[in-house]
């Protein structure tokens, strides 16, 4: 059995229940995000997606405008701005009852996407990429996904050597923690990282160890849909992966992951369902 962390988030003025699983859906608004299929370049192919994903049962929908890929190429702030800004604006506009998260590590595009309506601060980095990122979270007064990561997505590949891996991730989150907490961020998500600075052997390391990260107290976020964990092992290609990353998302929630990201929300949907089944998990009504 899973350890307890905290279940309720505040978003948009109110508590969200996280006892039952929510799933996050995907929006790339990049042309090199490692999955070709997420890429999207038009606010009108956005919003067909986040309306498709909305109808499959999206809780979040988590808007990307630089790709974190291993080896992906730098981008101005100004251009992820100017990639997001809009996107966010059109999905208050559009889909008022859906969570906006913006997928950044840099804290102006954090505070610029707020400013235009987004709910949630998710960075990949954990704020070891922008020196003002928590000091900015905090006056924002917004959930933060705090994601373990060494190095930057141009040089996390080269930083895999650990002695321990799960009691120095764990360690490494935690001091972030308690800095966070220090400044006044009450609403912190816990994502331990797949893919980041971690070998394959690694990313399963973690999954099978994925209940200890309940200590640290928060809400566990786990994004694994279609990453080289998956398709490596496997020997097939990103967009063969989706059984895959089922089956790891449904190991997740047995852990105790209270978010699942995801390039494909129906699927996940289901996989939420099936697991409410076998555990005896009643749903509720969201905010």
């Amino acid at each position: 059995m899973a350890q307890v962390s905290k279940k309720t988030i505040k978003i948009k003025g109110q508590l969200l229940d996280l006892s039952v699983p929510r799933v996050m859906g995907i929006l790339n608004i990049t042309p090199d995000s490692f999955y070709t299929e997420s890429r999207m370049a038009s606010i009108n192919e956005v919003m067909d997606r986040a309306e498709s994903m909305q109808n499959d049962g999206a809780t979040f929908i988590d808007i990307g405008g630089y790709s974190t890929r291993p080896g992906a190429a730098e981008i101005s702030a100004e251009e992820e701005a100017d990639r997001v800004l809009p996107v966010i604006e059109a999905l208050n506009k559009n889909f008022p009852d859906l969570i906006i998260s913006v997928d950044t590590f840099r804290s102006e595009v954090a505070r610029q996407s707020v400013l235009s309506g987004a709910h949630v601060i998710n960075d990949v980095a954990g704020g070891i990429l922008d020196n003002n990122m928590f000091d900015t979270v905090a006056s924002l007064g917004v959930p933060y996904i705090l994601m373990h990561m060494r190095g930057t997505p141009q040089t996390m590949s080269k930083l895999t050597n650990y002695d321990f891996l799960v009691p120095q991730v764990l360690k490494e989150l935690g001091q972030k923690l308690v800095n966070l907490r220090q400044k006044g961020v009450s609403d912190v998500i816990i994502d331990p990282g797949f893919g980041f600075a971690k070998t394959t052997a690694q990313n399963f390391e973690l999954m099978n160890n994925l209940s200890e990260f309940h200590q640290l107290g928060c809400p566990l976020l786990v994004g694994i849909s279609r990453k080289g964990m998956i398709y490596n092992t496997l020997g097939i290609s990103a967009k063969e992966a989706l059984t895959g990353t089922t089956v790891l998302n449904t190991i997740s929630l047995q852990h105790g992951t209270s978010i699942i990201r995801v390039h494909d929300v129906k699927p996940a949907i289901e996989a939420v369902k099936l697991w409410m089944a076998t555990s005896g998990v009643k749903e509720k009504i969201v905010i």
